[in-house]
């Protein structure tokens, strides 16, 4: 496997197969627990952690973990919104997200997505293009993954007038839910990022722990708002 998870994006003409980006997603998050511990979240709900910037990264990576019982969702829950449309949902609890598209429909298990973020001034609009690819692994204990790699449509005059216009950002994340002994749901989830733009690296660094782990409650916020209402699709 000579290709590494990291912020360089990858033209549509060298994306690797299906179950090396799972492979590589699952050593990724398997390495997460010996991830220096950082500050805690959303009433200590949330928990952080740090790796620095390695070779070939292109950015440091950093992690949130949060455990999760049947009363905020259940697996098959966190699954049909993370593991499926995950761009779609997202812009529904993100709230920077405002337009998410999808760009090319690989299989059942691999889209190319393109998302458009807005911040306060003086920060431009962000675009953001993945890669994103699900497993989901029915055997006990249930486990999912998300693996978003970011992708240089720039090859591909077509697919390039899809994304909006604005400063390109990248990021890669890998995301499990795993289903524990005790019906709970592990959410982990790793990412590298840059924002791309004039933005200085350590003041975006300083602030990705923060950003991550609201997601977890603003998640959890919209869920129960929308849960009983279709929630799950196949």
């Amino acid at each position: 496997m000579s290709y590494k998870l990291s912020i360089t994006p990858l033209k549509l003409e060298e994306i690797p197969a299906e179950d090396t980006i799972i492979a590589l997603g699952k050593e990724l998050i398997a390495s997460t627990p010996t991830w220096k511990k950082g500050k805690t979240f959303a009433q200590g709900s949330v928990v952080t952690l740090y790796h620095p910037k390695g070779p070939g990264d292109g950015a440091p990576w950093h992690c949130r973990v949060s455990e999760h019982t049947k009363e905020d969702a259940t697996f098959d829950e966190f699954w049909s919104k993370l593991g499926v449309n995950k761009a779609e949902n997202e812009k529904e609890f993100v709230g920077a997200i405002k337009k998410v598209a999808e760009v090319k429909r690989i299989s059942a298990t691999q889209s190319i997505w393109t998302l458009y973020y807005t911040f306060p001034p003086p920060v431009s609009p962000r675009v953001f293009t993945v890669l994103q690819t699900t497993y989901l692994d029915e055997s006990s204990p249930r486990s999912g993954l998300i693996v978003s790699i970011p992708i240089d449509l720039s090859s591909n005059e077509e697919l390039a007038r899809i994304e909006e216009k604005g400063t390109k950002g990248r990021y890669v994340s890998v995301e499990r839910l795993l289903e524990t002994e005790d019906g709970k749901v592990e959410w982990r989830m790793a990412t590298s990022s840059s924002p791309g733009g004039m933005i200085p690296s350590f003041v975006s660094e300083s602030s990705i722990p923060g950003q991550i782990s609201a997601d977890v409650p603003h998640f959890l916020k919209w869920f129960r708002t929308i849960r009983g209402k279709g929630a799950i699709s196949a």
